[in-house]
């Protein structure tokens, strides 16, 4: 059976894509290296739409207010540029608010496509530009530390590694949000208090690594301009171990924070690297594998949720579990020396 891999790996090759949503300029170009608040892409997106009413605008009804339309479909207009008239004595005409296109003119309106908002694509990561995707994006590869999470609130950036929490499962207070923090991505642990997320955006800071946060936070963090990620999940969940030591050996180096929603048809998922020096670039990790004996494990459902172990047997056939289903199950030594029996569709193999 195969399993989803998660990262989380003190040292590997990373190949990533970052992508625009519309087609656009690729600014980068291959073997170029790059930082990542550089911009190797831009594009113009998200047009927006602005329907004029003629008649209204003149005085005048749908039907004559067509005669002095002055613009037809597919012409490019600027800004107080006329669009209809002149009428009446007192010469009065419509002029378009901003630059744009004209989509439709007839019926007494006019319907404009304004300019797009101008968006630069910053490359998220340290690293050197593979390859070219299109008009669309690049490809970067970098070497680094890698740690994968489960949720993320889609923002991205990246800054110097803070370090606030002494434990995997120490709770993150307002009070732990002073101005030494500011400009950093910050570590903590477990989350409960919404003025931790708001004076975080206050300093502000540039990223957040959390173990985990009580699902109520979610609207707040959606907020934030900031990113926030979170390794283990919502509720009180401890960072495993692996992921708190490379983190504390990461203090003050630099980290990327990409917090994108995790999407397994899309193969993304909220991560962190921490950029290491140039050296012989490791290979690429896979992102699935089939379950073998001696692998570290993560349990990723109750009662034993985000508690890593290795996996010491794989049961044959179909076991019965407590609930009364039958599934294939494999025997799990957790960290804490219990040995429990976990139906593999609840497993997920670090690595």
């Amino acid at each position: 059976m195969q399993a989803q891999i998660t990262h989380i790996l003190p040292g590997t090759a990373i190949r990533r894509e970052r992508l625009m949503p519309a087609g656009g300029r690729i600014i980068a170009r291959r073997g170029q290296e790059v930082n990542p608040a550089d911009v190797v892409a831009e594009a113009m997106i998200r047009p927006e739409h602005l329907l004029l009413d003629i008649g209204r605008g003149l005085g005048l009804t749908p039907s004559e207010a067509d005669h002095y339309i002055q613009r037809r479909a597919g012409d490019e207009v600027g800004e107080g540029d006329v669009i209809a008239g002149p009428v009446g004595i007192g010469r009065r005409v419509v002029r378009t608010p901003k630059s744009g296109t004209v989509v439709v003119a007839g019926g007494g309106l006019v319907l404009l496509e304004l300019e797009g908002e101008f968006t630069g694509l910053k490359a998220g990561y340290s690293g050197v530009v593979a390859d070219i995707i299109g008009d669309r994006g690049v490809v970067i590869e970098s070497v680094g530390s890698l740690i994968q999470g489960v949720w993320g609130n889609g923002k991205i950036n990246y800054g110097l590694l803070n370090i606030l929490a002494k434990a995997p499962d120490e709770l993150v207070t307002p009070a732990m949000m002073d101005v030494s923090l500011r400009g950093s991505v910050i570590m903590a642990c477990y989350c409960e208090d919404e003025k931790v997320i708001t004076s975080a955006e206050d300093l502000p800071v540039r990223g957040m690594i959390l173990a985990s946060m009580d699902s109520s936070l979610v609207p707040a963090a959606l907020r934030v301009s900031y990113p926030i990620m979170l390794v283990e999940g919502f509720g009180r969940l401890p960072m495993n171990q692996d992921a708190f030591n490379i983190l504390i050996s990461g203090t003050m180096r630099e980290v990327s924070v990409n917090a994108e929603p995790w999407d397994r048809l899309a193969n993304t998922r909220p991560e962190v690297v921490i950029s290491l020096p140039d050296g012989v670039l490791p290979a690429i990790p896979t992102d699935s594998a089939a379950f073998a004996i001696g692998q570290t494990v993560r349990v990723v459902s109750a009662p034993y949720k985000s508690l890593v172990g290795t996996l010491t047997n794989l049961l044959p056939g179909l076991s019965v579990l407590p609930s009364g289903l039958r599934a294939q199950a494999a025997g799990v030594r957790l960290l804490n020396g219990d040995t429990v029996q976990i139906p593999l569709a609840n497993l997920e193999i670090i690595g």
